[in-house]
């Protein structure tokens, strides 16, 4: 079977490059690999925490390329706030296949992701895969590049990072790059995916604090790290 055809006017072997990585405005400022936050090693917080964009952070508008139609999902602002107010860095690993089918240009997806950054960011780094489901490219997920990606860039190790997503395959990411991996279903969440995730929460917020709760509880720390009520 073949998959879908590439944008008229691409380069062979366009999509064969990996993943885009942007910085986001905290990086920009700072250039080059940026260190875990100081003695999180010790808290036992995660090094970075890396969320889905679609479903997860926004409201799932397929295939969106108009800023415009970015609505966040309930309590993502304030459940990003929370990591980053620990000193802990963010960024977004996201699927966007709409660019190998054509629907999607480069210019449309950094729209998108600047309002993204604006609503709810800034996040350090964003890694998007702009390869179809049957390019066999190792960063779409559920391969495990993406993550490693926005880990090498953000100068963490990726078993002391945190993917939150809302399907299946954002978990076996995680899985697949040695991170871990935190569930937030949504209508659209397949049952089975639900059963199989290694972790899960009702909720954006939630989410956030089974991450950050469950490493400070490890290391023998109060159970409400600051910032996360």
């Amino acid at each position: 079977m073949t998959g879908p055809p590439h944008p008229a006017g691409a380069r062979p072997g366009a999509f064969d490059d990996g993943p885009w990585l942007f910085d986001g405005p905290a990086r920009a400022a700072a250039p080059g690999p940026r260190p875990a936050p100081a003695g999180s090693g010790d808290r036992g917080l995660p090094a970075a925490v890396l969320f889905d964009r679609d479903g997860t952070l926004v409201v799932d508008v397929p295939y969106n390329g108009d800023p415009a139609r970015v609505v966040p999902m309930a309590s993502a602002r304030a459940a990003v706030a929370a990591v980053t107010a620990l000193g802990i860095p963010v960024g977004v690993v996201s699927n966007q296949s709409g660019v190998a089918r054509g629907l999607l240009t480069r210019r449309q997806v950094e729209a998108v992701r600047e309002r993204v950054d604006a609503l709810i960011g800034p996040f350090s780094v964003w890694a998007v895969c702009p390869h179809g489901p049957h390019d066999g490219c190792g960063c779409r997920k559920p391969a495990p590049a993406l993550v490693l990606a926005a880990c090498a860039r953000l100068g963490v190790p990726p078993g002391r990072t945190v993917v939150i997503g809302d399907i299946g395959a954002d978990m076996e990411a995680a899985r697949a790059a040695g991170a871990r991996g935190v569930l937030v279903p949504t209508a659209l969440t397949r049952p089975e995916e639900v059963r199989r995730a290694p972790e899960s929460a009702p909720d954006l917020m939630a989410a956030v604090r089974l991450a950050l709760w469950a490493g400070a509880a490890s290391a023998g720390c109060p159970r409400t790290p600051g910032g996360v009520r």
